[in-house]
């Protein structure tokens, strides 16, 4: 089992206070975050950018498994996963959606990418880690 973790600090009130996101690796430490930055649209580190990093990072390697299973070696694979929190769900703010946008350049048939882009999108696991619902788009060339 790989365990892997990263850390919150939070200090005061939701609106008024302020905190900090720490990962065991040290790739960040002590990140700042805040309301204005996860709710306000201000500039800044929140929950759901670091879901989407997972996500999108996740998924690429997780295809690039794939195509290799099949012969095929990616020349790139660029992902941003949008992920989507309604702050006025009944029972607090909810992730609702988490949206794949996927660019692969690689020598094979598109149809095969697509097709693998698909067992990806289900397989990876952050998508089996989220329960909202994953959508994609995905751009071959």
């Amino acid at each position: 089992m790989i365990e892997k973790h990263a850390s919150a600090i939070w200090k005061g009130s939701l609106k008024e206070g302020g905190g900090t996101l720490t990962a065991q690796s040290g790739a960040f430490r002590e990140l700042p975050y805040t309301h204005a930055t996860r709710f306000g649209g201000k500039p800044g580190a929140n929950p759901e950018e670091l879901i989407g990093a997972a996500h999108a990072g996740c998924y690429s390697m997780f295809l690039a498994a794939l195509m290799g299973g099949e012969g095929i070696t990616p020349e790139t694979i660029e992902t941003t996963s949008t992920i989507a929190l309604d702050p006025g769900t009944e029972g607090g703010p909810t992730v609702k959606t988490a949206h794949l946008v996927t660019r692969v350049k690689a020598a094979a048939p598109e149809a095969k990418i697509r097709e693998l882009a698909e067992k990806a999108k289900a397989g990876c696991p952050i998508s089996k880690l989220l329960r909202a619902e994953i959508t994609m788009e995905v751009t071959v060339g």
